[in-house]
């Protein structure tokens, strides 16, 4: 069976393309492996209607929303490779199925590469974070601890008193000159020289030194990627952002290699569910028209 679209990755931004697809009446073939991003955070904020609701829970809705329609069909697994060119897609899962597909587009994600910091990992999404605007408000003006990992983190640093009293742990990623310095001591930040030797309880840092801080949440910047090489083994290329690297798209969301788009966390900076969406249903829109026009 032939498609219009072959979208990789049923997560937010996938879903919402694939929505305006459908309500076009084309044929989408949607392949998902499973694994939201968010699939560690018990609630999701700062999505319109769905504020505190279980990222579960929205994924779920929207896929059965989306199965509605009859010129969808989900597959489960992995997209494995991705050949051909415009009008002559081809994909193939993991499994041999192979699937043809007029366009192609990758809304596959990210994956976050975290501090090599013991008990981070599995605080991940739960006690710490990468989005204050998704995370700060339940935090309830409490103390925050802001994990560097570069450059980068003085801007976090910066904008987190916004929601609590703010300890910057530079763990050696960065060192502030004395206008940063100046700045952030402004804004009520209390820097810490001392690097992390280790995550405990909640939300606790344990110190080099012995010392044990104890916070409402922490924040930290991960390193992200394309959670799955099959872009750029297709030929679309990938660009560098200050948090990583993400596939290149014009205007319309379309990659280096013709026909092929891609949206969400996978060829956009910042992140959020609420962007994803966004982002998608832009994708989606133009998909559309590059099938028309």
């Amino acid at each position: 069976m032939s498609h219009d679209v072959i979208v990789i990755g049923g997560s937010y931004a996938g879903m919402a393309a694939a929505l305006q697809l459908l309500r076009a009446r084309r044929k989408v073939l949607v392949i998902d492996a499973g694994k939201r991003r968010n699939r560690f955070a018990g609630e999701s904020h700062g999505f319109l209607g769905q504020d505190g609701v279980d990222p579960a829970e929205i994924a779920s809705k929207a896929r059965e929303q989306l199965l509605a329609y009859p010129t969808l069909t989900w597959v489960e697994g992995n997209a494995e490779r991705a050949e051909g060119e415009k009008d002559a897609f081809v994909v193939t899962t993991t499994d041999g199925a192979r699937h043809d597909g007029r366009r192609l587009l990758f809304a596959t994600g990210v994956s976050d590469t975290l501090p090599a910091i013991e008990g981070l990992g599995e605080r991940w999404g739960r006690n710490v974070f990468h989005c204050p605007y998704c995370h700060g408000y339940e935090l309830e003006q409490g103390r925050i601890g802001c994990i560097a990992t570069g450059p980068m983190s003085l801007h976090q640093a910066q904008l987190l008193p916004e929601w609590g009293d703010v300890t910057l742990f530079l763990n050696g990623a960065f060192v502030p000159d004395e206008a940063q310095r100046a700045d952030l001591t402004a804004r009520g930040v209390t820097i810490e020289e001392a690097p992390v030797a280790r995550l405990e309880g909640k939300a606790d840092v344990r110190l080099a030194d012995g010392r044990l801080l104890q916070f409402a949440g922490l924040f930290t910047a991960s390193r992200n990627a394309p959670s799955s090489p099959i872009a750029e083994r297709l030929g679309c290329t990938l660009e560098e952002t200050p948090f990583g690297t993400q596939i290149q798209t014009d205007a319309v969301k379309e990659t280096t290699v013709p026909g092929a788009f891609a949206c969400g966390d996978v060829s956009r900076i910042p992140h959020s569910v609420s962007l994803a969406v966004g982002d998608g249903a832009w994708a989606g829109a133009q998909l559309h028209r590059s099938l028309v026009f």
